[in-house]
């Protein structure tokens, strides 16, 4: 079958790689779309714990043997330790990611194991069944700055978790909503999906602030325009470094938290919104054009926001 690997460095190929094996507890999921994460355009660039080679894809969705429409969660617990208990199996210390750990959805099939499949309460479009993935990352920072109607509200960054959190928290009720991005073709998509203000720069002051892009600039930005006690909620990764000012957390009595993927909760709640959100700044390709669509995606072309892949 084709898949689009991994193979080194700032490189991946369209290539033919053998059929899954599906184990004991596992079932074949024949991809229909996967989405091209921001995660994985650095983790090609600079990879990490990404090993070429290997097929990616974190984001997907397709049908079974039987015909039936799936969402496969990528997180894999351990379902045992004290987190998973406490129902945080997204940070169980022995997770697992499908399309990192193991081979994931930018191939024509891929082995998952059952639990970690589910339908969704309706059957979607092809568009936003790929989009559940980075969608429930948007429900869970929302969940977790305290689902805060008629909050003001700050996006920092307009890519595709940036403009899910827009779109969760318009669900949600903010009662005002400025997103931040250098790229005016994304500004312009993130006041067509109804945000208040699309700018270069946020300015004044926010109950909320949700970071989308991760780097020690946003970070600090993301404090720094908080009202004393609100709460910044970080998704995005793309530095290490914080780069804030501690003091002036301390004495705001602001509140930082980090948000990294999703409950099982979230996932079923992204699965019940997508179907009524605007996508059209997600772009669909088939899969032989992967290499290419990725590669351009990763040399920083910002449009579309979303790509799909379809085998």
């Amino acid at each position: 079958m084709r898949a689009l690997v991994f193979t080194g460095p700032g490189v991946v190929e369209i290539r033919e790689v053998a059929e899954p094996e599906v184990g004991d507890g596992e079932v074949l999921v024949h991809v229909v779309t996967s989405g091209i994460c921001g995660s994985e355009l650095h983790g090609v660039r600079t990879p990490g714990f990404r090993v070429p080679p290997l097929v990616m894809g974190h984001e997907f969705a397709g049908r079974t043997d039987d015909g039936t429409q799936v969402i496969v969660n990528p997180i894999l617990s351990c379902g045992a330790c004290d987190v998973c208990g406490m129902g945080l199996r997204n940070v169980c210390r022995k997770r697992q990611i499908v399309g990192v750990h193991r081979p994931g959805g930018f191939a024509e099939r891929v082995a998952v194991p059952r639990r970690a499949i589910t339908a969704p309460p309706v059957e979607l479009d092809w568009t936003a069944a790929g989009i559940v993935e980075p969608a429930a990352n948007a429900v869970h920072a929302w969940s977790l700055a305290g689902a805060p109607a008629g909050a003001r509200v700050g996006v920092i960054g307009a890519g595709a978790i940036g403009l899910a959190c827009l779109q969760v928290a318009l669900s949600g009720g903010a009662a005002g909503i400025e997103v931040a991005d250098h790229a005016e073709s994304r500004r312009a998509i993130a006041r067509g999906l109804g945000a208040d203000a699309a700018v270069t720069e946020l300015t004044g002051e926010y109950d909320v602030i949700f970071d989308a892009v991760g780097a020690a600039v946003t970070r600090e930005r993301s404090l720094a325009l908080l009202r004393p006690g609100g709460v910044a909620v970080w998704l995005g990764l793309a530095e290490a470094v914080a780069g804030f000012d501690a003091a002036g957390l301390v004495r705001g009595e602001k509140r930082v938290l980090g948000s990294f993927a999703y409950t099982d909760a979230d996932f079923a709640t992204a699965a019940g919104l997508v179907g009524g959100w605007d996508l059209s700044w997600v772009g669909t390709f088939p899969l032989l054009e992967g290499a290419a669509v990725f590669t351009t995606l990763m040399n920083g072309h910002s449009v579309p926001v979303k790509a799909l892949l379809t085998p």
